[in-house]
Order: C-alpha cells, then sequence, then structure tokens
C-alpha cells in the first residue's frame, strides 16, 4: 500500500491545475509533439498509427514553463473549443479571472477579482487605444492570450492585480482562406455572425518576402432583459415604512458590429523587417425600455437609446536584428475614437403633466504613441531588454441634458463641452539571466509619468493631475535538480493602478430615480469626479510551485500578497450641492488609505493517460480540468468582516472535462464546464453595504468535422449558462439622525433574469 501513496498523492493534487489542452477538432495547425501522442492513439485499425505532424515552434506549455515571471498561455485550440462568441467567456474558464455582467454574455474583465483598471489589458504587449472595448473582440482574432499574474517592466506595472495580453492572428501559411459562420438563440433572440480571414504570401525566393493577414468580423446580436427593482425606506426607530417605491418592466435592445484588422509584414532584408497593422470598430446599439413605478412620481417610464462607436487605428512598427541575439524595434501609433450615445426618456406622472428627459453625449479622443525598444541576448545566458514609451491623448466631451425642452439648471453651470489631455512617458530596463539550467533571474526598473489637465468649463476650474511612480521588479525561477518536473517561482514587485479620466472629471452626474429637487437615497447616489486623486501604489509577493506530469499535464499551487496604499474608492456622502437645491448623497472616488489582499489559486489540468496508466484507449486522450481560488481582503478604516475591496468576490471555481472519439468516420469533441462564484458582501462605508448573489454558469459543447482534413468544415455546437438562475444585488444603508430627519434604513434591490445561449458555428480553411 505504501508504494502507492505517492502516486495517490499525486492523483488527488491534480484536482489543483493546468496542461495543454488537445485540440477538440482536426487544426490544419501542426498538432502536439510526437511526445504527447500515446501509443494507443490508433483507433481500431490493430496497431496501424494515424498521421503525426510535428511542429518545431514554441507551444503554451514551453512558453509558461520558460517563462521566469508567472504566466499562463492559451492557444487557439482552447479559444476554439466552446465556440465563444465574447473574449470573456474565455477567460472566465481561468484560474482567478471572473467577469462582471450577467451569466452567458461575458462582460469586464477581472483578474483576482479586481475591476476598475486593476486588471491591466493589453492587445499585442500594448495598451489599447481609448474607447477600444476589449470584452468585445471576437475570440476569431485572437491566436494567444497570455496572462501574467505579476508585472514585469516591458509590459508595464499599472497592473495590480495582473496583465492579460492579447495576441492578435498571425498569418497561416498552409492556406488562403479562412471563413467561420455562426448561428445562435439568446431567450429565443437571434444572433448571427460571420469572419473571414484572407492570408497573403508572396515575393521573394522563398516566396515570403511579404507575408500578412486580413481579417474582419461581423455581427448582429438582439438581447432581451427584465426590469425588476425596487427601494424601501424604514425608520428605525418605530420600524414604520416612510417610502416604498418599485420598478417592473422589460427592455430590449440590438447590436450590429463589425470590425477588422489586417498583419501586413515586409522583409526587406535578412537583418531589417517592417510592419504594418491597420485596424478598425465599428459598432451600434439601438434599444428601448419600459417599466410601471410604484410608490415614485412617475406611474410610466419609456426610453429609447442609441449609441454609436466607431475606432480606426494604425500601427508602423520596424524590426532591425544586426547580428544574433541583438534587436532594435520601433513603433508609431497613431488613432481616433468617436463615442455616442443618445438617450429620450418620457415620463408619465399621476398628478403632473408628463416629463420628457433627452440626454446626449458624445466623446472624441485621438491618440499618437512612440516606443523603441533595445535586446540583447549575450553568450553568458543574459536576455537585456530597454526601451521607452511617450503617447499623447486629447479628448472633447460635449454633455447636454434637457428636461422638458429647458437644460437642467443646475448642470447649466458646469458647461457643455469639457476637455482634457492625457500624456505618458515610461523608460524601463530590464535583465533576464540563467546562470544554470536550475535558475533563472529576472531584475527590472521602470519609471511611469501620467500627466492629466482638464480646461476650465463654467463653475468646473482647470485641473491638473500628475502620477509619477518607479515600479523595482524581482522574478526568480527554480528547477529542483532532484525534481526535474517541478519549478518553483518567487515574485517581489511594486505595482500601481493610476486615476481613469472619468474618476477625475468632477463634472455631475444626476440619479434619474431620484431627479432634481428630490431628495435621493444613498443607495441611488448622484455621481462626480475627484481631480485631486493619487494613484494606488501596491507592493507584492507572488510565490507559485508548479509539477508538470509526463505528456504536458501540470499541477500547481500558487499564493500572493499585496499591501496597498492610497487605495482608491467610490464613497457616498451626503453632501449641499451646487447642482440642486436640497442635500444629495454623492459618490465621489476618493483615496481612501490602506488595504490588504491576499489569496490562494491552484491549477489542475491533465489526460487521462497521464493518470492512469492502463486507461481504456477510448478515454486515453479525455482531458480533466479543475482550477480554485480563494481571497481575503481587508480595507483599513471599515468596520466589520465585509469590508472588501470593490466588488471582489472571496473565489472562483471551474471544473471541465474534454473528450474526442471517431464515430461514422467522423471525429467528435464534446465537453462541459462548471463555473461558480460565491456570493459576495461588501462593507462599502461604515453606513453602505452591497449584497451580490453567487453566480452559477455551465457550458457544454459538441464539435464535429467532415470532409478532408484540411478542406473539410469543422462544426461547433455551444450550449452556455445551460440552467439559468436569476442574479440579484442588494444595498443597504443607514442615513443618520439629522436637524430635520429622523435615522432611516433604506434598502435596494435588483433582479435580473438570465437565460440560456445556444450556438451553432462551422469554420473552414481552403
Amino acid at each position: 500500500m505504501s508504494r502507492h501513496l505517492p502516486a495517490l498523492a499525486a492523483l488527488c493534487a491534480s484536482a489543483l491545475c493546468t496542461a495543454q489542452t488537445p485540440p477538440a477538432t482536426p487544426d490544419p495547425k501542426p498538432a502536439a509533439p510526437v511526445a504527447n501522442i500515446p501509443a494507443a492513439a490508433a483507433s481500431g485499425a490493430g496497431n496501424r498509427l494515424e498521421r503525426v505532424e510535428v511542429s518545431s515552434g514554441p507551444t503554451a506549455n514551453s512558453r509558461r514553463r520558460n517563462s521566469t515571471a508567472s504566466k499562463i498561455v492559451i492557444e487557439r485550440e482552447d479559444l476554439e473549443k466552446y465556440g465563444d462568441v465574447a473574449l470573456g467567456d474565455v477567460l472566465r474558464r481561468l484560474p482567478g479571472v471572473t467577469l462582471g455582467g450577467r451569466p452567458g454574455r461575458g462582460g469586464d474583465i477581472r483578474m483576482r477579482g479586481m475591476g476598475g483598471g486593476a486588471t491591466q489589458i493589453l492587445v499585442d504587449d500594448e495598451r489599447p487605444p481609448p474607447g477600444f472595448a476589449v470584452e468585445d473582440l471576437p475570440p476569431d482574432q485572437i491566436e494567444r492570450i497570455e496572462i501574467y499574474r505579476a508585472p514585469t517592466a516591458a509590459t508595464g506595472a499599472r497592473a495590480i492585480a495582473g496583465t492579460i495580453n492579447i495576441i492578435l492572428r498571425e498569418p497561416l501559411q498552409k492556406s488562403n482562406h479562412e471563413v467561420r459562420m455562426g448561428v445562435g438563440w439568446d431567450r429565443n433572440e437571434p444572433q448571427a455572425d460571420a469572419s473571414w480571414t484572407r492570408n497573403l504570401k508572396w515575393g521573394g525566393p522563398n516566396g515570403d518576402e511579404f507575408v500578412g493577414a486580413v481579417s474582419t468580423n461581423g455581427a448582429i446580436r438582439r438581447f432581451y432583459n427584465n426590469v425588476d427593482s425596487g427601494n424601501r425606506t424604514t425608520d428605525t426607530e418605530t420600524g414604520q415604512v416612510i417610502a416604498q417605491n418599485s420598478q417592473i418592466g422589460t427592455s430590449e435592445s440590438q447590436n450590429k458590429s463589425l470590425n477588422g484588422n489586417a498583419r501586413l509584414r515586409w522583409k526587406y532584408s535578412d537583418t531589417l523587417t517592417f510592419n504594418l497593422s491597420p485596424s478598425f470598430f465599428l459598432s451600434q446599439n439601438e434599444g428601448s425600455s419600459q417599466y410601471n413605478s410604484e410608490g415614485t412620481l412617475f406611474r410610466d417610464v419609456h426610453t429609447e437609446n442609441e449609441a454609436k462607436n466607431h475606432n480606426l487605428r494604425l500601427n508602423l512598427s520596424a524590426d532591425y536584428r544586426p547580428k544574433v541575439g541583438e534587436s532594435f524595434t520601433v513603433r508609431l501609433g497613431s488613432g481616433t475614437s468617436k463615442n455616442t450615445r443618445n438617450s429620450d426618456r418620457l415620463d408619465k406622472t399621476n398628478t403632473r403633466p408628463d416629463r420628457t428627459q433627452v440626454d446626449r453625449n458624445s466623446v472624441e479622443e485621438d491618440q499618437t504613441s512612440l516606443s523603441g525598444r533595445w535586446s540583447l541576448k549575450t553568450a553568458q545566458e543574459h536576455q537585456w531588454v530597454t526601451g521607452a514609451e511617450a503617447e499623447r491623448s486629447e479628448r472633447t466631451q460635449m454633455v447636454d441634458t434637457r428636461v422638458d425642452g429647458i437644460p437642467l439648471p443646475g448642470l447649466v453651470r458646469f458647461g457643455n463641452t469639457l476637455v482634457s489631455r492625457n500624456q505618458r512617458f515610461a523608460a524601463y530596463t530590464q535583465d533576464e539571466w540563467s546562470p544554470s539550467k536550475q535558475w533563472s533571474l529576472y531584475a527590472g526598473l521602470r519609471y511611469e509619468r501620467i500627466e492629466t489637465t482638464v480646461d476650465a468649463a463654467g463653475e468646473l476650474p482647470e485641473a491638473r493631475n500628475v502620477s509619477q511612480v518607479t515600479s523595482p521588479l524581482l522574478h526568480l525561477l527554480w528547477k529542483p535538480e532532484a525534481f526535474p518536473k517541478d519549478q518553483v517561482r518567487l515574485s517581489l514587485t511594486r505595482s500601481y493602478r493610476s486615476p481613469n479620466l472619468n474618476d477625475l472629471i468632477a463634472r455631475p452626474t444626476i440619479n434619474n430615480t431620484y431627479p432634481s429637487g428630490t431628495p435621493n437615497e444613498q443607495t441611488h447616489a448622484d455621481r462626480a469626479g475627484n481631480p485631486d486623486l493619487k494613484p494606488e501604489l501596491a507592493t507584492g509577493v507572488d510565490l507559485s510551485v508548479e509539477h508538470w506530469l509526463p505528456t504536458g499535464g501540470i499541477i500547481s499551487g500558487s499564493a500572493f500578497l499585496r499591501d496597498i496604499k492610497n487605495l482608491m474608492r467610490g464613497e457616498v456622502q451626503l453632501e449641499t450641492v451646487s447642482w440642486d437645491s436640497v442635500q444629495r448623497w454623492v459618490s465621489r472616488p476618493r483615496n481612501m488609505g490602506t488595504a490588504r489582499r491576499m489569496g490562494l489559486e491552484f491549477e489542475f489540468k491533465a489526460r487521462m493517460d497521464e493518470l492512469w496508466e492502463d486507461a481504456p484507449a477510448e478515454l486515453q486522450m479525455m482531458l480533466l480540468r479543475f482550477n480554485a481560488a480563494v481571497y481575503k481582503n481587508q480595507v483599513k478604516g471599515i468596520p466589520g468582516n465585509s469590508n472588501r475591496i470593490d466588488q471582489q468576490p472571496r473565489g472562483s471555481f471551474n471544473f471541465g472535462i474534454d473528450h474526442r472519439w471517431k464515430a461514422w468516420g467522423l471525429n467528435f469533441g464534446s465537453g462541459f464546464n462548471a463555473n461558480y462564484v460565491p456570493a459576495t458582501r461588501e462593507q462599502v462605508t461604515a453606513t453602505l453595504r452591497r449584497d451580490i448573489t453567487a453566480r452559477r454558469q455551465f457550458d457544454a459543447y459538441l464539435s464535429w468535422s467532415s470532409g478532408a482534413v484540411r478542406d473539410g468544415i469543422n462544426w461547433r455546437l455551444t450550449m452556455a449558462n445551460l440552467l439559468p438562475r436569476d442574479a440579484e444585488s442588494s444595498s443597504v444603508g443607514i442615513s443618520p439622525k439629522s436637524e430635520t430627519q429622523r435615522e432611516s434604513l433604506t434598502e435596494s434591490w435588483s433582479r435580473n433574469k438570465t437565460f440560456r445561449v445556444m450556438s451553432l458555428r462551422a469554420d473552414m480553411r481552403f
């Protein structure tokens, strides 16, 4: 029995990590290395082996194992497996990644449960331009995703939670065209999307002087949502209900999008290469909502909304390699974006004339960036990288709000046009050194300065905010000689989160539930900015242990700690405001002192033949996946056990199985994934608390291929959010006693229905 204990312990621990996923369907790209093909891979025909292709390029496993900094790599086969149409749905199956929004529809991306700028998101190693919605980027246009748990000097230190680097598609050499089409249903509302990629290659003696790929994607989607919210105020001394209201109704929307990008490379010589990368993103969203209201001034509310967004970007780069191991890279980028949002609202009241409110909002922004990098790999196993980055943007925002055709008196004094400028400069150097096969050391230093200026507008004075941060970074990788399949990583870093422009601008936004002239509740606060915000500073420690299984499976555990100074957080206070004649509850971002955040993350991913030597041939390629994360944090100065970082959950959980088999002459793949995020309670201030119910989501897919391996059609049927559950949130706030008002308790709630989402996708290459 004792000789089996190590194997049993490894199997139990395997409930905790990540490994290379075999393709769900045949892929024209080279498959896994020969070492990953089990002896029993041949099915049915005696000892006849299937045709195997060998790739010499780096795999997701090799990229992860050879990186001194802790990271996870997701390749195309994992991106394609579930047929996701939203990037967030791909990422939420990974350890420590959660989403906002309703289950089944993607949402804003958060590492370790932290949003609001704590997670740095890059596209091709650069921060995306303003107005670009990264979560809406179609997975079809992505080559791979790299997730860094701790910052590096080259990727940037604005990454308290970590960095997600999205690498766009590289040109394929074995097919000229890639076509993907999909149809779907979200609560019986139709969804459709299509994409096309044209791979290019010509010129030169080897036919590779010019290489490129041009991709475009279009989609039309309709969504239905319910409206179910309410608010109740109670006298805490007598228990009498002072006021109560509710809103019940529906909303519908339609989204149209068209986006594309190109990656063109000109090999001018053996040492000089030029790259051109244009991209565009266009979207239009139209929607309406109608609901009945009880207990407020309004009986029936009807709104019509329209939003348009366009984003154009052009990147140029040159890569010069004068000798082996040395390179110089220069990048120049320029882009422009425009976002418009219009809303028309009609309120029907019981005793007063109908009320109309029209909101017009547009934001235009131009951005230019320039960066340079020098890299040198020496014979002493040093990899030096030094670079600098400069960026400048100018933004013009126009806002107009009219009630019954007349501008709101309280907002007129702030003007309708606000102009702001942002300038950023960064310089960094780093060295990655491998003195032996067992040790790798990374040391880096990054300096970054961000200056934001806002022109005077009406009563808003001219404002200037400057953030300067110097970040030392250290990563250590140890591969014990006695345990060649194990690795230990340690990171000591300093990272930060800078204020975004919307947090700095002080122009107020009035809550529509309680318009001007009506006292609002702290659960329905107005919003205003704070031009004096300072950046958050985080000192971090990351430790991870990895054990690699024979054919690429992995068992891993990691722990992290972040001590944060100048924590930025929205704080709700009762204020005497200039935009109304009565006192209003206002939410402003403020620096609230210090906080501590810590957590544990576990990963497991392995094929059945790695865990069970005598597994039947039909089960050997079955892939088991599991990851879990637990978080604990504390905001100092806020009482109670729920003084958590903004919206951070207590943890996350994923479990899945993927399998491949053959039947009727076809190659099949199938799998399912269960995702769970526990309920969260957050003490926002000493008098305000928020609760969010648990998030549960079950997904499944079935894929199959028809036709030849190279020229056939790959089909994928996906079912997301198979067991829909309502998503609920609530707030409880205590209004303190004053000279004119007794102490009261305010409760608000919102119930959002979620729906089963199904899609059928087909892709082909020829």
